[in-house]
C-alpha cells in the first residue's frame, strides 16, 4: 500500500512540473547586453529609458539593483533585488563594484554629508558632552551602535534628515525625499510628469546635479541654499496675509519665506556644481571633522589677478577656461559661459581692508535665528529619524526673533568674515511627569559663508557706523572724554539659571566677549579694533568715498579738526 501511495505522489509531482513547465511563458531568445551581459530582466523590462552610460541595454538591470538576473520567474528574479542602487548600505554591491564607481565609494561613506562628523561634535561640545568639536563621530556608527545622550538625540530626533545613510522614502512628504546615498545628489525625477506617473518612469541618473537636489537638504541650519536663490524664511505669521488668509510663500515645514536678493551667482544662472568640486560635495577619503577643512573653494579661485581658476587645495577647476579676452567660467549643465572678473582695483585692495574675507563686504544679508527655545519632555515620545521608531523623550524648539539685515562681523584666525547665531540655546528638560526638571544654556555666534553675494558691495557707513553689525548689537555708540560708550536695545532674556547675554551681542564695548565663537580661533573684534571701527566711522561722515586723499594718507594717528575728542 505504501508503495502505491508513493508512486501516486510521485506521479502528482511529475504531473505538477509537466503543467508549470507547459504554462510557464519563456522567452523566444537569451537577452544579452552590448558587454555581453545575460540579463533576462529585459524580457519585462523594456520600456526603461536611463543615460547613455547606464543604459539597460549596455549593464541590463541587476549590475544596479541585484536580484537574479537569469531566472524567468518574477519571484525568484526579484529574491534579494534592491530598489535604490545609491543605498550606502549596498553600494559597495551595486554603484561601487569594481568597473564602475568602486573608488568613490570610500571616499563618500567619509563625506561630511555622509558622516554629518561636525554636527555630532559640536553638538556635543556645545552641550558639554564632548571636551572639544573635534571627536570622531558617524551616523553610519550611531546607527551600529544605537548610542545615545542628550546631545545625540536631539541630533537623532531633529537633525537626523540630512545625511547620505538616510533611505528615501522612509518618511512621508518632503522629508522622505532626502538622503538615499549616491541618488540624493544623482537621481532626478521628470517634474512634468503627476506623481503616479513618475512612479512608473526610471529617474534619470545625471553628473549634472541641478541646485534643487542640494536644497533638499541645504535649507535649514545656515539656510545657504535657499539664501542663494533669495529666500529667506521669516517669522511663522504667515505675513503678508493674502485675501485674509495666510501667505501662500510656505516651505516645507510650516515655514513662511519673502523674496529678497538672491545670489548674483544665482542670478547670472550658476548652480552649485559650477563652483563646488567633486571633492568638496563627494569628498576626498579623509574624515575631515569640519565644513572649513573639507571645502577647498574660495572666491579668490575665481576672482583672481594671478593664478585664476585654482582652489586653496591647489586643484585646477576643470570648467574654468581661458580665452583670448580672458578666462571664463563654463555652466556644467547650460555650458553657458560667465567671463570672470578680478577685484575692482582701488577698493577691494585698499589699505584697510586686507584682512576683510569677500562675504564681509559683499554678503550683505544672512538668516540671523536669535534665541533658541529648547524643550525636552521625557513624559512623550518622538521619532527616532535613524531608527524611525518612537522612543523615550520629545523635542520641541521656538524662537525669540529672526532678521536678515546687517550680518554681524567678527574675526577668524586673520579674517574678517560673517557671523551669525549659531546654536543659542536655552535648553529646558521636563522629567516623566511633565514637570521642570533642570535647565542650562549655549549660546555661540558661528562664521557663515552666507551664499547672498551682491556685485555691490556694502557701503562704509553700514559698517563703521552701524554697531550690531560690529558685533556689540542694536543700540548707540557715543565718546566721551576719550573714551567709547554704548547702550545697548537688547538686554537679553530671563532663564531659569539667569539673564542671557544680549542676544545680537558678541562683545561688549570694553573688548569683553559675551558668546563663545563656533571654532577657538574664532573671536569678536578687541578693545583697540572697535575704537578704531568707531572712530572712522567719524571720518566717513565727511570723507565718504574711497578715492579721497585723507584714506591714501590715513594712519589711527591722524588728526581731525572737526573731532576734537580723538583719545
Amino acid at each position: 500500500m505504501s508503495s502505491r501511495l508513493a508512486l501516486l505522489v510521485i506521479l502528482l509531482i511529475t504531473l505538477a512540473l509537466v503543467l508549470k513547465e507547459n504554462m510557464t511563458k519563456r522567452p523566444e531568445q537569451l537577452y544579452v547586453t552590448s558587454t555581453g551581459h545575460v540579463e533576462m530582466c529585459l524580457f519585462c523590462h523594456k520600456t526603461e529609458k536611463l543615460d547613455a552610460a547606464h543604459d539597460t541595454k549596455i549593464l541590463g538591470c541587476s549590475p544596479c539593483h541585484l536580484g537574479d538576473a537569469l531566472a524567468i520567474d518574477k519571484i525568484a528574479a526579484h529574491k534579494g533585488i534592491v530598489n535604490n542602487p545609491g543605498d550606502l548600505r549596498v553600494v559597495e554591491k551595486t554603484c561601487g563594484i569594481e568597473g564602475c564607481h568602486a573608488a568613490d565609494v570610500k571616499k563618500v561613506k567619509n563625506s561630511l554629508m555622509a558622516t554629518n562628523r561636525g554636527i555630532l561634535a559640536t553638538l556635543l561640545y556645545y552641550w558639554k558632552e564632548a571636551p572639544d568639536q573635534n571627536g570622531v563621530f558617524s551616523v553610519e556608527e550611531l546607527l551600529k551602535s544605537g548610542e545615545n545622550s542628550l546631545a545625540i538625540d536631539y541630533y537623532r530626533k531633529l537633525c537626523g534628515t540630512c545625511h547620505l545613510w538616510k533611505q528615501k522614502g522612509d518618511l512621508p512628504g518632503f522629508f522622505g525625499e532626502k538622503g538615499g546615498g549616491c541618488t540624493a545628489c544623482h537621481f532626478i525625477k521628470d517634474e512634468s510628469l503627476d506623481p503616479e506617473a513618475a512612479k512608473k518612469v526610471h529617474p534619470l541618473i545625471t553628473k549634472k546635479v541641478p541646485a534643487s537636489n542640494c536644497v533638499r537638504c541645504h535649507n535649514r541650519s545656515g539656510r545657504i541654499g535657499i539664501s542663494y536663490t533669495g529666500v529667506y524664511e521669516s517669522e511663522n505669521y504667515g505675513t503678508p496675509y493674502e485675501q485674509g488668509g495666510m501667505s501662500a510663500k510656505e516651505l516645507p515645514g510650516n515655514r513662511f519665506y519673502l523674496n529678497i536678493s538672491d545670489d548674483i551667482h544665482h542670478r547670472q544662472g550658476m548652480v552649485c556644481i559650477d563652483c563646488h568640486t567633486r571633492n568638496e560635495i563627494m569628498g576626498d577619503g579623509t574624515n575631515y571633522a569640519h565644513y572649513e577643512d573639507q571645502v577647498e573653494i574660495e572666491c579668490e579661485s575665481c576672482h583672481n589677478r594671478e593664478q585664476v581658476g585654482i582652489t586653496r587645495k591647489k586643484a585646477q577647476l576643470t570648467n574654468i577656461i581661458k580665452q583670448d579676452k580672458g578666462y571664463v567660467l563654463q555652466n556644467k549643465i547650460t555650458e553657458k559661459v560667465h567671463p570672470l572678473k578680478a577685484p575692482k582695483s582701488g577698493v577691494c585692495d585698499f589699505q584697510g581692508h586686507k584682512r576683510l574675507g569677500c562675504d564681509s563686504c559683499h554678503a550683505t544679508w544672512v538668516p540671523q535665528c536669535y534665541g533658541c527655545h529648547v524643550k525636552y519632555d521625557r513624559s512623550d515620545t518622538d521619532l527616532d529619524k535613524l531608527t524611525l521608531k518612537q522612543t523615550q523623550g520629545w523635542w520641541s524648539e521656538g524662537r525669540s526673533y529672526i532678521r536678515y539685515e546687517r550680518p554681524i562681523l567678527a574675526v577668524w584666525d586673520d579674517q574678517v568674515v560673517i557671523v551669525t547665531p549659531g546654536c543659542q540655546d536655552i535648553i529646558t528638560l521636563l522629567d516623566e511627569k511633565g514637570g521642570e526638571e533642570s535647565q542650562f544654556n549655549s549660546f555661540t555666534m558661528a562664521a557663515i559663508s552666507p551664499h547672498t553675494t551682491q556685485a555691490k558691495g556694502r557701503a562704509c557707513a553700514e559698517c563703521h557706523t552701524n554697531t550690531k553689525v560690529m558685533g556689540l548689537g542694536e543700540g548707540r555708540a557715543w565718546k566721551e572724554n576719550g573714551t567709547w560708550h554704548f547702550a545697548g536695545i537688547d538686554q537679553g532674556v530671563e532663564t531659569a539659571v539667569g539673564t542671557s547675554p544680549p542676544l545680537d551681542a558678541f562683545v561688549t564695548i570694553d573688548g569683553k566677549q559675551l558668546q563663545r565663537g563656533s571654532r577657538a580661533s574664532l573671536r569678536p573684534f578687541n578693545k583697540a579694533e572697535l575704537a578704531r571701527i568707531l572712530r572712522i566711522g567719524q571720518c566717513i561722515e565727511c570723507h565718504k568715498e574711497y578715492t579721497d586723499k585723507v584714506w591714501q594718507k590715513y594712519s589711527p594717528q591722524t588728526t581731525c579738526p572737526v573731532f576734537t575728542d580723538e583719545g
